[in-house]
């Protein structure tokens, strides 16, 4: 299928276009060692993590608490996860606990991501539309070598995904109607919200996301415009 009118790709990151997991567990395994959680699984430690992630946003979207970047997020999740791995945060350095959290800005792109975003932006505006912030997304892409033409997403909207204003002021900022922008997503949730707000949608299977048990979103759970197997597919399916 080919999208006539969209002049901009926009992308979930963590998940759909880089490996998350596999990049938090591997910067995971020697601050584990060195703290004494020898016996800890690291990809245990990136899912512990993780679930942390939607909780900490939802605080933000109800207004429970004023926008932050998601980097401070992680920062107080990771001091929030210490503990069920028998690590005191207060008995590692703050410099220790900063750098770990980089380990966010340091993810590895799926084998696909690369060739097929760069076949995509031949014809097309590409950028994330990702929760993650600016100095995150950028040292994600300088590291990784993904070629975005620019940095969009929550700190620009000043919100997390999935409220609507994340994906509109995406939209507006491009100079775009919602109808000439696709997000492209692992997530069907992300997708829906973003129907909801007219964007049109795409739908790349990443199975192994959340490891070999993974148990959501294996499929697309809806009629998602383009239903693809990875990016290389989703650039055949719209001539790109």
């Amino acid at each position: 299928m080919t999208l006539l009118h969209v002049k901009a790709f926009v992308f979930d990151v963590f998940g759909t276009v880089v490996d998350w997991r596999g990049g938090v567990a591997r910067e995971a395994t020697p601050f584990l060692r060195r703290y004494g959680a020898t016996h800890a699984r690291p990809d245990a430690f990136a899912d512990a993590w993780r679930s942390r992630y939607v909780p900490a946003m939802r605080k933000v979207i109800s207004g429970e608490r004023p926008f932050v970047r998601l980097d401070v997020l992680h920062r107080e999740n990771l001091l929030d996860v210490l503990p069920e791995f028998g690590i005191d945060p207060n008995a590692v350095p703050a410099e220790a606990l900063d750098e770990l959290n980089l380990a966010w800005h340091r993810l590895d792109p799926w084998p696909d991501s690369i060739a097929g975003l760069q076949r995509l932006k031949t014809r097309h505006i590409i950028a994330p539309l990702s929760n993650g912030n600016i100095r995150l997304m950028v040292d994600m892409a300088k590291r990784a070598g993904l070629p975005w033409d620019a940095i969009l997403g929550a700190e620009i909207a000043q919100i997390y995904k999935p409220d609507p204003r994340a994906y509109l002021r995406t939209a507006e900022v491009l100079m775009l109607t919602p109808q000439e922008v696709c997000l492209v997503a692992a997530h069907n949730d992300d997708l829906a919200a973003a129907r909801n707000c007219g964007l049109r949608t795409a739908f790349i299977a990443r199975p192994y996301e959340r490891g070999l048990g993974q148990t959501v979103d294996l499929k697309a759970e809806s009629d998602w415009d383009v239903v693809a197997g990875d990016m290389n597919e989703l650039a055949d399916a719209v001539g790109a």
